[in-house]
Parts: structure tokens; C-alpha cells; sequence
């Protein structure tokens, strides 16, 4: 559905985006993570043509995103945090208005989703609050069905409440579509995205199934006989490793039930206990990130 490759984005002397290369699969809730200033908003704005790649390319729906003709753009849905909408005009007039642009809208649906979201067809849009503009944002991005959505920081200022409506809207309507998710807010991903890509200063840390990502990460207690020191050769996959008193405690990267426990016992003596926790998809970034800045430095 989506692929970049070898993408660089430079303004000036700055590197938006450096060398980054990924794939959304179709029919995948896709995340895009990272803190403010990543490259996730660029990344988005040059898959939509709104600018141009300084090196490298990206395709979507099969055509390279600098050649993205009307015929495309009617096949993708978009949600900003800050979306330019009419203010003058009501709800009702604007969706009035931009049904006369796509062959595709579907007024069933549109009422579904009106009623759902509950939005006031005689209220005008500069009346509405940030979270019900945000709201009016995905309304009228999904009465035409379109194969790929992007939401570009949807969640940002919004009140759990209405947080909770709106990605309830957006699941209940998904249906095959492909959805491409760009958020700081970690927490508000997880349980809805189905793959993810971690950015950091313009820069692909990996990207993975979220299935896969959660599963082969553990944080590791070892409770030892005597005070812990750390072992003098441990495997690549131990990262953040710590010790305090007679603990030792570290993030596993690749974490095997059956290997864990021979791996530790075979790099360290005299131990009594062995626990190991999942850890949420936020602890995953912060450790990555970490590593990342670390190997860098």
C-alpha cells in the first residue's frame, strides 16, 4: 500500500527525514512513532505530494508519490491535528459541499457516522471545539471509502472521552481500509495498531508487527545469592543492564522462555530467582531510543 526507500527530506542544513525505508501492508493499521520533531509529519506530507523528497522515493497505492494525481487523492482519507476546514460554513453545508467531489460518497454512511459522533449539522465549524473538529475531521474523511487513511497526530489535545469516541468511530467504519498512524502519544496506539515503525530524528529504528514487537521484549529481575555485579561478556540482546544490592535487572530484546534461563545461569553464579515481565509498548520505545542515542553518541 505504502513503501518508502532510502528517503531524505532537508531543509536547508537540517535532515527532516535521513534515509528512511518502510511498508505499510495493505489492510494494516500501521503506526508511525516518535517525539515531536521525529520526521512524522513530514514522512505523511511528502507520501501526500505536499512536498517533494530530496532524495529517495516513496510509493503509495502503487503510484510514486510525486506523480499522485486527483484520481489517487480520491482513494485516500486525511486527518490533521490542525485540518484547514471552512469556518464560516455549518457542518451540514460543508458536507453539502464536498459531496459534489467524489462519485464514491456514500450518504448511509454518512449518517451512520453523523449519528455516531454525534456532530451538529447547523453548527458552524469555527463554533465546534478542537476535539469536535477533530471529530469533523474524520467525518468527512470516510463517507467515500477511501483505501488508505492517514491520520497525522489525531490524537493530540484531546479528553479521554472524546479520544474514546473517535477512535470508536474510526474502528466501527475501517473495514478493509489501510490506515496510517502518526503519534507521540504511545499509549493511545497500542491495542489499535497492528504494526508500527519507531522514528527518532528522522531516522527508521525498525519497524515490526506489534505482535512480534511485544513478544520478543521482556524486562528481566534476577534475584541473586549474594550482591549482583554484572556478568563480564553478556549477549547483544541484554540491554539497560543494572544492579542493586542483589538484583540484576535488564530488558531482553530477543526473549526466549526456554533460552532465558541458561543464558543467565551460564553467565552468572549463585542464582535464586528468575522473573520476567511484557513490557508496554512506551518502556519498548524509551529503551530503543536510549540505545539508539547511546550507540551515536
Amino acid at each position: 500500500m505504502i513503501r518508502t526507500e532510502n528517503l531524505w527530506k532537508k531543509f536547508g542544513r537540517f535532515e527532516a527525514l535521513r534515509g528512511l525505508s518502510f511498508d505499510v501492508p495493505v489492510g494494516s493499521a500501521f503506526a508511525l512513532i516518535g517525539a515531536n520533531g521525529a520526521g512524522k509529519t513530514t514522512t505523511i506530507k511528502v507520501l501526500m505530494n505536499i512536498l517533494t523528497p530530496s532524495r529517495g522515493h516513496a510509493t503509495v497505492l502503487g503510484v510514486d508519490s510525486r506523480r499522485i494525481s486527483p484520481t489517487e487523492l480520491a482513494q485516500i482519507g486525511y486527518v490533521s491535528e490542525n485540518q484547514d476546514m471552512p469556518a464560516r460554513l455549518t457542518v451540514g453545508e460543508y458536507l453539502n459541499y464536498l459531496r459534489s467531489f467524489y462519485r464514491r460518497w456514500d450518504k448511509e454512511l454518512e449518517a451512520s457516522i453523523l449519528r455516531q459522533l454525534r456532530l451538529p449539522l447547523d453548527r458552524k465549524i469555527s463554533d465546534l471545539s478542537h476535539g469536535m473538529r477533530l471529530k469533523m475531521a474524520l467525518m468527512c474523511a470516510l463517507p467515500y471509502r477511501p483505501k488508505l487513511l492517514m491520520l497525522d497526530e489525531p490524537f493530540s489535545g484531546l479528553d479521554p472521552l472524546v479520544r474514546d469516541e473517535f477512535m470508536e468511530g474510526l474502528l466501527e467504519q475501517a473495514g478493509e481500509m489501510t490506515i496510517l498512524i502518526s503519534s507521540h502519544e504511545l499509549g493511545e496506539i497500542d491495542g489499535v495498531a497492528t504494526h508500527v515503525a519507531f522514528l527518532d530524528e528522522g531516522k527508521l529504528l525498525f519497524q515490526e508487527s506489534m505482535n512480534d514487537l511485544t513478544g520478543r521484549f521482556r524486562e528481566v529481575r534476577v534475584t541473586l545469592e549474594a550482591e549482583a555485579a554484572k556478568p563480564g561478556v553478556m549477549p547483544n540482546c541484554w540491554m539497560e543492564v543494572r544492579t542493586l544490592g542483589n538484583l540484576l535487572t535488564f530488558v531482553d530484546s530477543h526473549y526466549s522462555e526456554k533460552d532465558l534461563g541458561e543464558q543467565i545461569r551460564s553467565r552468572i553464579q549463585g542464582v535464586r530467582a528468575i522473573d520476567s515481565q511484557p513490557m508496554a509498548l512506551r518502556s519498548i520505545f524509551i529503551t530503543l531510543a536510549r540505545a539508539t542515542r547511546d550507540s551515536s553518541a
